[in-house]
């Protein structure tokens, strides 16, 4: 009997049968022919760079963390204690150019709108309530969108990271399907955008160091180290990546999801030194997988999928070439309730071990614009609605420092 004549077929296509729309649509014909010659698909599956595994977190560890997702006094500390400010004038603010030709505003999460050279991209729009397959259950937002996705303006091209519902949100595409954009996504991604009606003719997918142009810029798809898939069965056949973007004049660098690997410092050489750098920092974890080989003493990430702050800043220094230059903008915090940490922990490790190293970091309230070459927002508005925050990250040396800091900021954080 062949796999087709299986009697386990007619309900593999009823359950297929099932899935709506959102959950997206699985490669198939050259498509899926283009996956198997890709220098990066071995065993049926994407890999990951250096040899690490693209599996889900392990059965064990993710029961675990479930178990504690859950708890009352957990959920209390991972969201915000008061309304999180959005920024009230981010249409007229981005109505003029930015004067210096690099302009970036941060929508929450991984949304980034960037101005660069003339041209407008938009990063990982996720415009719904809730990054899920349904509208009833699932991650909801803890902020409202600073501004319609409609009401954006032209937009050049639209960059997807990877398949994951807080990356890639079925309504937000759709809404982008009448604004002419390209998109630009990774290797077997295009088959979601096809299935919600993006004409083949506007997507430009890529495996790793591929590039293409859009409106003057040249996009790269490079590395990152994650996992992908927006079902239960989870063929890892559709990429994961980071995105170097560059202009006559400007550089950026979107990390996507990813968990730190030396690959930055080659992402870095060859695409860099970049102007700003947009990197993941939140939604680590300390439920490790079995085989975790990571030794930060507090909750650290799974290693393989997603960075600490302190990976994170480690990021951009390799992505810089070693040098404290250009500005991070910090990303994946503050919109979603997504992992174990407090909310703010993610914005507060970031400042802590970015002072250290003096790296110029943005901390844009959602939706607030600001360009690389002028000054970066650098209040922590965060303070004003978070619960107090443990920082377990420091130790004696960080203990030091905080008491040095000024009494106004450590009584925000201790008075509530």
């Amino acid at each position: 009997m062949t796999s087709a004549d299986s009697p386990l077929t007619p309900l593999r296509e009823k359950l297929r049968g099932l899935r709506t729309a959102a959950f997206g649509a699985d490669p198939a014909g050259e498509r899926m022919e283009r996956i198997r010659r890709s220098p990066n698909f071995a065993d049926g599956v994407f890999q990951n760079p250096e040899g690490t595994r693209a599996d889900r977190p392990s059965p064990k560890s993710t029961s675990g963390l479930l178990k504690t997702y859950f708890r009352k006094d957990e959920r209390i500390r991972r969201a915000p204690a008061g309304t999180v400010p959005v920024h009230a004038t981010t249409l007229a603010d981005i109505k003029e150019p930015p004067a210096s030709g690099l302009r970036l505003t941060w929508m929450g999460h991984s949304s980034v709108l960037a101005e660069i050279d003339g041209s407008r991209v938009l990063f990982d729009p996720v415009w719904s309530e809730r990054c899920s397959p349904f509208d009833f259950a699932g991650p909801k937002r803890l902020h409202p969108v600073p501004v319609p996705l409609g009401s954006l303006g032209e937009l050049d091209a639209v960059v997807i990271s990877h398949d994951h519902y807080d990356h890639l949100d079925m309504p937000s595409i759709r809404a982008l399907r009448a604004s002419g954009a390209l998109f630009a996504v990774p290797l077997g991604v295009g088959a979601h955008l096809e299935r919600w009606g993006v004409p083949p003719e506007r997507i430009r997918e890529l495996d790793w160091n591929e590039s293409t142009e859009i409106a003057g810029l040249t996009l790269t798809a490079t590395p990152a180290r994650h996992f992908c898939g927006r079902g239960l069965r989870n063929q890892q056949h559709t990429l994961w990546a980071s995105w170097a973007v560059a202009g006559p004049a400007h550089r950026i660098f979107h990390s996507g999801d990813t968990g730190y690997f030396e690959g930055f410092k080659d992402i870095g050489a060859a695409h860099g030194p970049f102007d700003a750098t947009m990197i993941q920092i939140g939604a680590y974890s300390p439920y490790w997988p079995e085989n975790h080989t990571d030794a930060t003493p507090v909750p650290g990430a799974w290693p393989d999928i997603h960075m600490t702050p302190a990976e994170g800043l480690r990021a951009h220094l390799d992505l810089q070439g070693q040098q404290a230059t250009g500005v991070l903008l910090p990303i994946h915090w503050g919109t979603f309730n997504l992992a174990m940490h407090a909310w703010a922990e993610p914005a507060e490790w970031t400042r802590d071990v970015a002072g250290a190293a003096g790296q110029a970091v943005a901390f844009p309230c959602p939706g607030q614009p600001f360009e690389p070459a002028g000054e970066h927002p650098a209040v922590p508005w965060w303070r004003a609605v978070s619960r107090p925050i443990a920082r377990p990250w420091r130790g004696p040396e960080g203990a030091r420092a905080d008491a040095r800091e000024p009494r106004e900021e450590r009584e925000l954080l201790t008075e509530r």
